[in-house]
């Protein structure tokens, strides 16, 4: 095949069709650019460039179904089904992959969810409905649990494609009973994303939170309740958001319904008066009108059956976080801080918690450290006031956002039974960004895990299909990311050396640092020391190299709030903010008291309750939750694209989709495929479609299996390079592609037959043609000649003789005529006169 690909700066692979034929040893591959421009490739032999697939294979729906299975064949696959024919959707094996196409498509209607719904998934084209469609289908069959996981980037559509999926179920499972169970399942989105969404420089409705949906089915396969959930929300983003961000939703819906008479009280104005509001810059989206989302958050929770009280308490809560934030503290010297009593909006903060204005004035600004002999107070600076007021904020809030979800999950629960559940896990991507901290960290920590639980599981289906077909099982080689898993999790891991330097009472990000260098700088082949940094560290994760920057990581694992505020707190005569601070908290998941969290790997248990309350033993331990339940039902796979970072509708980045397609085991996929038989052919398709290389003793054949058998046998001598199974022909890399050669050839040699025979009848039609019209032109000329040469002087005197008699002879018998009639016309008029007169005279 003449066609390969090379890489491209900008373009990442670019096109190539070879010149010279290319023997081995050579050092450079001659080369044409589509663009004309000759060039001279250096190649390696044992690194030649990829093969370019056929045209006939070029936007397949399915990427498994391309003979060359690499990076540059899916990249033009996907391009071509985005850019040219405006298709968001393509399967890759199991997966879905959507690439966001920032623009409203009209492919989500019920009709076209009636048309998804009983179709098998490769019978219509790639739609998250057809997935949807699989996982219920899969329930309903087999009675097990199933899982869709959407993941990808922030912007890439992850949210909307799990809006999609629930809407899809109920839409389909509509129960007969009048609770609207499935409209309460849905109305839980819009809570979700007024809390925990906001807008980022990437993403208008950006998720800062993983969530786990379980949708609960009877024995019906109706939708009886729901239960969710959530993972890692970003507490930071309450006190700090980045230029052109905001905060989280709900509170610019709180500003801008400020002036409504329920929301008086809360004395609140717009979001510009905030500085929690108003960090970023940016308090407005443009084509969002936060009022009337406002409107539409009160109308969700009353569909929740969340009535007015619980409303104005959740807001009660929310507007004293916004007046914490605009909180004053002066600095006293260098060392001391304070507040005024007088401070108006401290004022505000307490008559809204009903809490001791003095108190809280008083220990924003100190601590109170216990020693065994003593209890010191011991002032703040400014600066540690600044923290300890924003760590109260982000306290309250993470509280808020649980109870929140909490009481969701008991809108949601159901008196029955449930027999089934499929569960929709909405996760952040795998994150590297310029500066990376312990929110990233953790993000990729999770992508680790589930990473391996998607390996593994189309590991085993591999192994499942070359089982069903009985083909010999060769073990395929894929990567396995536990060696970083048990860098992070494992004894003495990263997170454990975190939680263990949070213990220390004088510990710090540099000498925990110091701590991961001592025990993994060339001891371990994934973890690096950058060349110029002494505050980061390298890990090496399954899709990319990332930095993090140690300074903050033990802050934000600790998450811990001045005990005295909390105590301040519990003391409130506000019921909700006392119970958030109890010491024994209602659990956020109704159901999370019959789960046994049994982890795959001896995880170390927590010395002290303090270690096991650090944010990364949390995660892990709610992550560990999360994958046995993964681990226990089928999953689906939907990985979402973000094909620019401009927010453009379907302008492709090839850059930035390389690295989402690295990163998010779509590759990879394709990879394990590859290494065996990637292309797989019903033997009806295979008849169907090479029937034009078969001979017409093997055409008469009855049975279409052994014609099949009979051609490959003669076409590939290499009987290594395919497999026969029971229903499918398996094809090892490039031989559907040389299958495809062989047929063009055919074709095109049939073609060169057509065309001979075509053109040499044309050609013989018009020389007919010709020749007719040259026998009447010659017929006609001669005629013309014959009657000139007959024409001669003697002719003419006899033709102008006869011509004169002929006149005289017309004209002698046109006067006769004209004389009868004149005697005939007299001899009438006479009688007539003579008639007329003796009438007259009889009369006189």
């Amino acid at each position: 095949y003449n066609r390969v690909w090379i890489p491209h700066n900008e373009e990442v692979w670019q096109s190539a069709e070879i010149t010279k034929n290319y023997k081995a040893g050579d050092r450079f591959l001659h080369v044409r650019l589509e663009d004309g421009t000759e060039l001279n490739y250096p190649v390696h032999p044992a690194a030649l460039p990829p093969l370019r697939n056929p045209d006939i294979l070029v936007g397949e729906n399915d990427l498994t179904a391309l003979s060359y299975l690499h990076e540059p064949a899916v990249l033009h696959n996907l391009k071509v089904r985005f850019v040219e024919s405006k298709l968001i959707y393509t399967y890759s094996g199991i997966i879905l992959v959507a690439i966001n196409p920032y623009k409203q498509l009209p492919i989500y209607g019920d009709a076209i969810i009636h048309a998804y719904s009983g179709q098998n998934m490769g019978d219509m084209d790639p739609h998250i409905f057809a997935v949807a469609e699989e996982a219920y289908k899969q329930m309903a069959r087999n009675n097990k649990n199933q899982s869709i996981i959407v993941s990808g980037e922030s912007g890439a559509g992850k949210t909307v494609s799990a809006r999609y999926t629930m809407r899809y179920f109920a839409t389909v499972s509509q129960s007969s009973s009048n609770a609207h169970v499935e409209d309460k399942v849905l109305a839980s989105n819009p809570i979700t994303e007024a809390v925990g969404n906001a807008k980022t420089t990437r993403n208008d409705n950006s998720s800062r939170f993983g969530k786990y949906t379980e949708i609960s089915f009877d024995q019906s396969y109706q939708i009886i309740g729901a239960n969710m959930r959530t993972y890692l929300l970003e507490k930071s983003r309450v006190v700090f958001q980045s230029e052109n961000e905001r905060n989280y939703h709900i509170f610019y819906q709180l500003c801008a319904s400020a002036t409504q008479p329920e929301f008086k009280h809360l004395k609140l104005g717009s979001a510009e008066e905030f500085n929690y509001t108003r960090m970023g810059g940016s308090t407005i989206i443009g084509g969002v009108d936060d009022r009337a989302n406002m409107v539409e958050t009160q109308k969700t929770f009353a569909l929740l059956g969340l009535n007015g009280d619980f409303q104005m308490d959740v807001f009660k809560m929310l507007a004293a976080i916004l007046h914490l934030g605009n909180v004053e503290i002066a600095a006293v010297g260098d060392e001391r801080s304070s507040i005024s009593l007088e401070d108006k909006h401290l004022s505000i903060f307490c008559e809204l918690l009903d809490i001791k204005c003095d108190k809280m004035a008083q220990w924003l600004c100190h601590r109170k450290i216990i020693t065994t002999a003593e209890t010191v107070i011991k002032p703040m600076t400014r600066a540690q006031a600044f923290n300890a007021r924003d760590a109260l904020a982000k306290k309250i809030y993470s509280h808020l956002f649980d109870f929140i979800v909490e009481r969701i999950n008991q809108a949601l629960q159901f008196p029955g039974k449930q027999h089934t559940f499929i569960g929709v896990l909405d996760i952040y991507g795998f994150e590297t960004f310029d500066v990376n901290s312990f929110e990233q960290f953790c993000i990729n920590y999770a992508n680790e895990k589930l990473q391996q639980q998607f390996n593994m599981h189309v590991f085993k289906l591999e192994q499942e299909e070359y089982m069903k077909e009985d083909i010999p099982w060769t073990l395929i080689d894929f990567y396995d990311n536990q060696p970083v898993i048990d860098l992070i999790e494992a004894k003495m891991g990263i997170l454990e050396l975190l939680d263990e330097e949070c213990l220390l009472p004088h510990g710090t990000d540099e000498n925990w640092l110091q701590k991961l260098y001592n025990n993994f700088v060339n001891k371990n082949a994934l973890f690096e020391k950058p060349r110029m940094s002494n505050t980061s560290f390298i890990v090496q994760h399954f899709a990319d190299k990332v930095e993090y920057k140690c300074e903050g990581f033990l802050e934000k694992n600790r998450d811990t709030v001045h005990e005295v505020l909390l105590e301040i707190l519990k003391d409130s005569k506000f019921h909700l903010c006392a119970n958030f601070f109890q010491d024994n908290p209602v659990s956020i998941s109704p159901f999370s008291s019959t789960v046994n969290i049994k982890s795959a790997r001896p995880v170390v248990k927590a010395p002290n309750k303090q270690l096991r309350l650090t944010v990364g033993s949390k995660f892990r331990s709610s992550l560990s939750l999360l994958m046995v339940t993964l681990n226990a039902t089928t999953p689906h796979y939907v990985r979402c694209i973000k094909p620019n970072d401009e927010k453009l509708p379907f302008e492709f980045d090839s850059k930035r989709v390389t690295q989402q397609l690295r990163a998010c085991g779509v590759l990879e996929t394709i990879r394990i495929s590859a290494q065996s038989y990637p292309s797989r052919w019903t033997y009806i398709e295979f008849f169907s479609r090479y029937s034009i290389l078969m001979t017409q003793q093997e055409l008469s054949i009855n049975d279409k299996k052994q014609i099949c058998k009979t051609v490959l046998q003669r076409l590939i001598q290499d009987h290594n390079q395919y497999q026969f199974g029971r229903t499918k022909i398996f094809f090892r890399a490039g031989q559907v592609a040389y299958l495809e050669k062989l047929r063009s050839d055919r074709l095109r040699q049939a073609c060169v037959t057509i065309q001979k025979r075509v053109r040499g009848w044309l050609q013989r039609e018009k020389f007919l043609h010709a020749r007719r019209a040259a026998t009447v032109l010659q017929q006609y000329f001669r005629g013309q000649r014959t009657l000139r040469q007959a024409i001669t002087a003697r002719t003419l005197k006899q033709t102008w003789a006869a011509i004169t008699i002929q006149k005289y002879c017309r004209g002698y018998l046109v006067r006769r005529l004209c004389q009868l009639i004149c005697v005939a016309a007299v001899t009438i008029q006479a009688y007539t006169r003579g008639f007329l007169a003796r009438k007259k005279y009889r009369k006189v």
